[in-house]
Parts: C-alpha cells; structure tokens; sequence
C-alpha cells in the first residue's frame, strides 16, 4: 500500500508545482529587457541586472516583434505566424506576466514591425500591404492605411513625430508616411530587399539596409529621397541601429554570421565581428534608458538560442543571455 502512495503523492506534488509555475516567477523588474522566442511561441522577461530570465509568456504562433507602451506596463508581440499566417497582436500585462488580450486583426495577415506612438501601437500588415494602429484603452483598431507595397516589414516615427517610415521588402522601397497635414505617402526606392531601418539621434537621415543587395541607402527625411548607397558587404542585412551618439550604426548580417559596425559619419565598415549563428535582433540601450547606468546593445542571436551583450564604446561582446529557441525581437520597458 505504501507504495502505492508515494508515487500518487509526487504526481500530484509535481502537478501542483507545474500547474502554479506563476507563483514561483520573479517580480517583473524594471527596466526590463523583454526577449521574443519565435520557435517557441513565447515572450521572455529578463532582469538585465542579473541576466536572468524571471518570467515567461505564451503568445500566439511566431511572434516576431516586440514593443512596449510608455509607461512600462504593457508589451505587445506580432504574432508573424509559420506555415499558416498569423493575424494576431498579443497584449501582454508586464506586472502580471500574462496575455490579457490577442487582437484578432482577421484578414490582415503577418503581422510584423511594431512602434508605440502617442499612446497607441503601430503595426505592420504583410499580407494587406498596410500599417494599422491599435488603441490599447478601447482594445480596438481605430485606423488603416494602405501602402500599396509588397511586404510592408518594419516601422519607425520621426523624432518629432511627424512622419513614419516602413521598409517594404517585396517593393524595394522605403514609405514616408507624413502625419501633419493629414495623412500621405512617398514612396521612396531604395536597394533590393529592404528590411533594417533606423533614423539617426539628430533625425536629419534615415538609413536602409537592404537584404538582398548588401547595401545601404540614406535617405533625407526632409526631401524624402535618396541622397547617397553604398556597398557594406552582408550577405543578408536583417537589422539596422544607431548608436545613441549618432556615431555608429550597427548591422546584423543573418547570412554572413556578422555584426558589422559602420562609422556614421565616413559611410564605412569599421569592424566585422562573428558574433554567432544567424544574427538578427538589435536593441541599443543608452545609459539614460538604464538609470544611469552603462550603455549597453543586445543582438539576438537566433541561431545560438542567445542574445548577445556588447560593449557600445569598445564593440566587444561582454556576455550573454540564455534565451529560448530562435531569439529575434527585443523591447527596453521601464515602469512609470
């Protein structure tokens, strides 16, 4: 008979343990570094203080991008989906480590680049060809617009807020959509494949890394075109950041295994470094965004199931962060 109870009680026992994973999760700390693991549907909250995971989060099929809200207390996560297209945002309650809402954004198919802007999130539609925006206190889509291009991949706001741009793969074309004076788009061509983007500190460029071509494209926000491309020699550009002193602008190189490190102001690759398997993901966090604290660059390498920390002044790797399978999207939320 007493062997029958025990093996019941360490059943019971590890259930109970497993079905309350919840309560033996850290407290969401703040800032926290908020990783997405495509391959396994979830999002991994980190305390970057001590590199540790304290927290995990089911999303929907592949997310791919991440954002926070401004205050710190939601996430959002583009459920990109695999072999059958995702068409969800999931919303994620930061303190409560929970989904508390997956917005069904039903035909808009593959959803992806994410930006939070004035109190609402930004998204991308593959499938629909659009950017969409979502108002977390209503839980509704209130706006839509058209880009008209093939595969409308990422979005970034101006620094003043006044126009958006979104890297369209499948057009090689970069959008400017202008915000001031109702809403209107250019259409920008840039290299083969655009997909990295990211607008300098002083918000007078915005810079293209394209995917299939090796290139970079500079484009003036002002005039809305093209004022210079020039070669870096990836065999596929994934990401593009800059640095929060302008000076640098970084390139994950998905096919060359790199981080390539470009100096802003000369137009030129200065270092090259083999960081890993399939590099995709950047955040750069600047010391204000850290509490004073150092600055810091998290590259997800998808392919190591890690993310990388560099050094921003000497750009060598100084550790590394544990994920889950294939990391690639990262957020910075610090709670107000």
């Amino acid at each position: 008979m007493g062997s029958s109870i025990f093996p019941r009680c360490s059943v019971l026992l590890a259930a109970a343990l497993f079905g309350s994973a919840h309560i033996f999760a850290a407290a969401t700390p703040s800032p926290a570094l908020l990783i997405l693991d495509k391959a396994d549907n979830s999002l991994a909250i980190v305390d970057p203080a001590t590199k540790s995971i304290v927290g995990r989060v089911p999303t929907g099929e592949a997310p791919h991008e991440v954002a926070a809200s401004d205050d710190g207390k939601l996430a959002f996560a583009s459920n990109y989906g695999g072999r059958t297209p995702g068409h969800t945002i999931s919303v994620i309650d930061l303190s409560a480590q929970k989904e508390i809402h997956r917005v069904d954004l039903g035909p808009m198919g593959r959803p992806h680049g994410l930006a939070f802007h004035d109190g609402k999130l930004y998204f991308t539609a593959e499938m629909a060809k659009l950017v969409g925006r979502y108002d977390p206190s209503s839980n509704k889509v209130d706006w839509l617009l058209g880009t008209g291009q093939n595969k409308t991949h990422m979005i970034l706001f101006a620094k003043n807020g006044a126009a958006a741009f979104t890297s369209n793969i499948g057009s090689n074309t970069v959008s400017a959509i202008g915000m001031s004076e109702g809403w209107n788009e250019t259409i920008i061509p840039v290299g083969k494949g655009p997909e990295g983007i990211d607008i300098s500190p002083d918000g007078t460029e915005v810079w293209s890394a394209s995917s299939g071509d090796g290139s970079v494209s500079i484009i003036d926000p002002a005039t809305k075109t093209v004022k210079q491309a020039f070669s870096i020699g990836t065999k596929r550009s994934n990401r593009l950041k800059f640095t929060p002193d302008g000076k640098h602008v970084l390139v994950s190189d998905m096919g060359g295994n790199e981080l390539v490190v470009i100096e802003a102001e000369k137009r030129q690759v200065v270092k090259r470094l083999k960081i890993g398997k399939q590099p995709e993901g950047i955040l750069i966090v600047s010391s204000a965004e850290n509490g004073g604290k150092e600055a810091l660059v998290y590259v997800a390498v998808s392919g190591d199931n890690k993310v990388a920390i560099l050094d921003p002044n000497t750009m060598e790797v100084i550790g590394h962060i544990a994920t889950g399978n294939d990391p690639d999207g990262m957020a910075w939320a610090v709670r107000k």
